[in-house]
């Protein structure tokens, strides 16, 4: 085996934390259609080959140690009956031992055994994985580079994303998961499961629908971006029923995300969003960017029909956007939403 100092090397994705990956406006599902795993064989037979976009996996028998890394990997993995031996620390917006809460409680209200928390940023821990001795190592939903991908294939297969990184949908990743897995039978199921927790929850609140919005992100002065079609938090609340607001659903997204470059001196343009849903590192980052003029202007801000999330936990919830974290979201977002719809003037 290589020194420790050969086998910890950067990875550098879209941010060097956890913080700065929830920041990115590039990690969000992509709407495009993964490429269809090959090789596969009825019921899940094995050998199984998926093939990405860094190179294929080639998967001989039914994993048994299972890592995964990147983003609602491991709650798919648990949600196809296969609970991790090692998921990625999550230190933005995990408890203090690294685990998001929802998957956490899962493994422990069923009495199974917590996984091993692996590092990621600022760079991977590569021996620590390679320690868990993992016979699949599972990121459809992830930044993994070349070189690190050609790295962790020497010890494990290694699922990475069919496209481009951080672009592939909940469908697509539930998919890939469930034939990795070896139960391709399973992903409908879960599919099935997360909707129903949406519809459900869209269901026993009518007033969403016919709601505008705009999901915007200004944490550094003088910036406004705004979220659009394709990126997973727009999705939710569209699944619940609310409407993106006409003058977003005709900006252009910037080259490589679902979110377009508005600038704060154009905020008056989100004069048509009844609510408008925003998210911040810090209740620091808040106020800064409230105690702007431009952004008291905009009408949602004014009457109080405004979402801020500060809650980085419920914020990965959303963005992660998985079939345990949604769940896990919707009690405590749905009402937050509610109390924000009821301050919309009446037509």
């Amino acid at each position: 085996m290589p020194a420790r100092t050969s086998r910890r090397r950067p990875l550098a994705v879209v941010a060097a934390t956890a913080a700065a990956l929830a920041l990115t406006l590039t990690a969000c599902a992509s709407e495009d259609t993964a490429a269809e795993p090959e090789g596969t064989a009825g019921g899940g037979a094995f050998p199984v080959t998926i093939e990405s976009a860094l190179g294929e996996a080639v998967i001989e028998q039914a994993p048994e140690r299972v890592v995964t890394l990147g983003w609602g990997s491991g709650d798919i993995a648990y949600s196809l009956g296969v609970t991790p031996v090692g998921v990625e620390e999550d230190a933005w917006g995990g408890d203090e031992d690294g685990y998001q809460p929802w998957l956490r409680a899962a493994i422990e209200e069923d009495g199974g055994e917590l996984p091993t928390t692996v590092q990621m940023y600022p760079e991977l821990d590569v021996e620590a994985l390679v320690g868990l001795e993992p016979d699949l190592i599972l990121a459809p939903q992830s930044g993994l580079e070349q070189d690190v991908f050609d790295q962790l294939s020497e010890f494990a297969p290694v699922v990475a994303y069919p496209g481009e990184p951080w672009q592939t949908t909940i469908e697509d990743q539930v998919r890939i998961a469930a034939e990795a897995l070896g139960v391709p039978e399973k992903a409908a199921e879960v599919l099935e499961a997360r909707e129903t927790a949406l519809t459900d929850a869209a269901a026993a609140h009518p007033e969403f629908a016919g709601t505008t919005f705009a999901y915007v992100y200004g944490g550094t002065p003088g910036t406004l971006s705004v979220y659009l079609p394709g990126d997973t938090r727009v999705s939710l609340l569209t699944g619940l029923g609310l409407e993106l607001a006409p003058s977003v659903a005709g900006l252009t997204a910037s080259e490589g995300t679902f979110a377009a470059t508005l600038g704060l001196e154009n905020a008056d343009q989100l004069a048509d969003a009844d609510v408008l849903f925003t998210w911040f590192n810090d209740e620091t980052e808040q106020q800064a960017t409230e105690a702007q003029p431009l952004w008291q202007q905009i009408p949602a801000f004014q009457r109080g029909s405004y979402l801020p999330m500060v809650d980085t936990t419920l914020g990965m919830a959303v963005s992660v956007a998985s079939p345990l974290s949604i769940p896990w979201a919707l009690d405590t977002y749905v009402p937050q939403i509610a109390e924000a719809v009821a301050a919309v003037p009446a037509s």
